[in-house]
């Protein structure tokens, strides 16, 4: 194994996400992530409503993000 190679599949994140998100636009909810993404991003949002230091926008992206890494890297 090349040492300046990583031991994950990490390096590719942001082009994988950016084509993900592409996808998804072009697509709308016939794309398969598409749903998984705005399911996290409502719990997210409602999650974040009931902390006392998270506002519900802040956990609307966080949730969705947080479903797009588990779509991308499962």
């Amino acid at each position: 194994m090349d040492d300046h190679e990583p031991n994950h599949q990490d390096h590719d994140l942001v082009s994988d996400a950016g084509a993900e998100i592409k996808a998804m636009a072009k697509q709308g909810l016939d794309h398969p992530s598409t749903k998984p993404v705005l399911t996290g991003a409502a719990v997210g949002a409602v999650a974040a409503g009931l902390l006392p230091v998270v506002t519900w926008p802040v956990g609307l992206v966080a949730g969705a993000g947080f479903m797009l890494y588990k779509r991308l890297r499962p």
